[in-house]
């Protein structure tokens, strides 16, 4: 087994070829909470990996039950994966809860069985799952002066959720899933077959623009976070945060043209946005 500095050099070597962009914010923390980052980044990865591997549901769900079985064992000092002797010490040195790793390995197994989503408080369950408990994780790494910090930070992931549901609502739909409420494809008048067809009607725009207007609401609601960081993170947020946010703009700009690629903002863009929102990490509270 890896020791522990190898573990954190494996991560890394992950997070570096994986994470994107987001992998330069990683280095504007102090080290012992950027190791922490690329050990999160990497079990969040491992994860979706398994989860995205081609195959029978049955050898996914094995799969995933056995890397449900490691991680606990991991957690009580049993390692059988590289990513462990780190994984474990990010939790230990920033007190992680549990529940929130168990609550990541639970949304990506919802994708094995759930392939629509009747409302949008069933969808809401997804999302937490998936994007906010994440958002839960970083702020234990990054530090937090009150519990306040909690309900931002779970908004802050439902907003980023529901924008790559959105950017993805073709792509998503060519592997046989619908994220967005069959509620709201009634309230609207869409439905499946004008999906599989392109259809970009009225109707279409109305029920993208009414899940972009819901983001929106989180989006503000996880402004409220950055007053409750340490200060050195405070900035690295905002960027990730107003990142997403860019994409949900251009997206409602150009009319949620989602069947011609998928929308990026620009590499130039990312840097403008890191610089914009970077000197909030020495701003006093």
């Amino acid at each position: 087994m890896l020791s522990q500095k190898e573990s954190f050099d494996y991560c890394r070597r992950i997070s570096k070829t994986q994470a994107g962009n987001f992998y330069l914010t990683f280095h504007l923390l102090p080290k012992f909470k950027s190791d922490s980052m690329c050990a999160l980044y990497a079990f969040m990865r491992i994860t979706d990996d398994i989860a995205d591997e081609p195959g029978e549901i049955s050898s996914i769900r094995k799969a995933l039950g056995d890397w449900r079985e490691s991680t606990l064992k991991a957690l009580n000092g049993q390692f059988s994966h590289p990513i462990h002797p780190a994984f474990v010490s990010m939790v230990q040195r920033h007190e992680v809860p549990h529940r929130y790793l168990m609550d990541v390995l639970d949304g990506v197994e919802m994708d094995l069985d759930i392939h629509r989503y009747e409302s949008f408080e069933d969808l809401y369950k997804y999302c937490y799952r998936v994007a906010s408990v994440v958002g839960l994780c970083c702020i234990h790494i990054w530090g937090f002066n009150s519990e306040k910090a909690l309900i931002p930070a779970e908004s802050a992931g439902i907003a980023l959720q529901l924008t790559n549901i959105i950017r993805d609502f073709k792509e998503d739909f060519s592997r046989g899933r619908i994220y967005l409420p069959r509620e709201d494809f009634t309230r609207f008048g869409y439905d499946e077959i004008k999906l599989s067809r392109n259809v970009r009607d009225e109707s279409f725009f109305n029920l993208l623009d009414f899940q972009a207007t819901r983001a929106v609401k989180y989006y503000e609601e996880a402004q409220e976070l950055p007053q409750f960081l340490e200060g050195n993170s405070r900035g690295i947020f905002l960027a990730m945060l107003h990142t997403y946010k860019a994409i949900l703009d251009k997206m409602r700009t150009n009319k949620f043209d989602l069947f011609n690629g998928r929308v990026r903002i620009s590499t130039f863009r990312k840097i403008c946005l890191l610089a914009k929102y970077l000197p909030y990490s020495w701003k006093s509270s």
